[in-house]
């Protein structure tokens, strides 16, 4: 464990391993934050980010640029105070880092983690993702799972999620479940639907039905009202440019059809922002593509995934025309 801080070891009982990372919606990075806020969990430990990250810029606040900070990932643990007697309950030791690590080296990454998970008694894991659908923002998100073992899939399947039988949880949020069950840890994937035009913006929604699923599972008591309050106040903008966008020059609402879609993922992209490590795995992309043109592939694969492609797209063609000019 040579990569952590610790600062006190707390002693747990049966304790559940949660972890968490930005990615599509923030559906993870928001749930897993809003449930440290929400059980007063306690920071007990830290992980070394100078391994794992680099630093990509400096932030501005109130007009002052700020020393480069490289990104963090903490540990914190909640007691259950329901535990005693009871064979359902668990404590929680919580992991949330404000940035993906390169995934070149996630597996070191991963095995930090588990390092202290174990010496903590750990024996299960917990991750949250989103599930892209052709959904409409208003609707309640469906929520989705994933289980390392037959076993845990079983016993999920009585809250009547929807069960992801084939396909990726891409990123950390998926990957370092893998890594977890290669280390003899058992655990699940919660997935919240996000609608396929707002996957670039905060989903409160999705991040509040996460945590309603685990709570289910894990018998938590999770105050979701404040994650509610947030998701209804994001949904009125929305509606907002949608009215805009649909009633156009002709004045008359219908629905959302495809070309409309790609509007408001454009749209919307115009206001948000990527997460930073997204970003990062772009630029590297694009770096290694610069190297290897074969790379482009991968690399477009990445932009049409964030609907951010038009704003690469002359950075993108470029590696083309500079490559044809290698060859001449």
């Amino acid at each position: 464990m040579n990569n952590l801080i610790i600062t006190r070891k707390p002693r747990l009982k049966k304790p559940c391993l949660i972890v968490a990372w930005p990615g599509m919606g923030e559906v993870a990075f928001k749930a897993a934050e809003y449930l440290i806020q929400e059980l007063n969990a306690k920071e007990f430990a830290r992980i070394m980010p100078d391994e794992f990250f680099y630093l990509t810029g400096s932030v501005i606040s109130s007009g002052i640029l700020e020393v480069p900070r490289l990104p963090q990932g903490k540990f914190y643990y909640w007691k259950n105070p329901s535990l005693k007697g009871s064979v359902s309950r668990s404590d929680l030791v919580i992991f949330l880092s404000n940035a993906q690590p390169d995934l070149s080296k996630a597996d070191v990454y991963a095995k930090s983690i588990l390092a202290l998970a174990k010496d903590l008694k750990v024996d299960s894991v917990a991750s949250f993702a989103s599930m892209p659908q052709a959904t409409d923002h208003t609707q309640e998100p469906g929520v989705w799972f994933a289980a390392t073992d037959q076993k845990t899939k079983e016993s999920l399947k009585k809250y009547n999620f929807a069960a992801l039988a084939d396909g990726q949880i891409s990123g950390m949020n998926g990957l370092f479940l893998g890594i977890a069950k290669k280390a003899g840890l058992k655990g699940f994937c919660l997935l919240g639907e996000i609608p396929l035009y707002t996957i670039q913006i905060e989903n409160p929604k999705a991040s509040a039905a996460v945590l309603a699923a685990l709570g289910k599972i894990m018998n938590l008591q999770i105050n979701l009202q404040p994650l509610k309050d947030q998701a209804q106040a994001l949904e009125t903008e929305i509606n907002k440019l949608l009215e805009y966008l649909k009633l156009g020059n002709s004045g008359v609402s219908g629905p959302i059809g495809e070309e409309e879609v790609e509007l408001i993922k454009k749209t919307l992209s115009q206001l948000t922002n990527l997460p930073v490590s997204v970003k990062d795995k772009i630029e590297k992309l694009f770096e290694e593509s610069r190297r290897d043109i074969s790379r482009a592939k991968e690399l477009k694969v990445e932009l049409d995934k964030w609907n951010v492609y038009k704003e690469y797209e002359d950075k993108f063609l470029d590696l083309f025309r500079k490559n044809k000019d290698k060859g001449n």
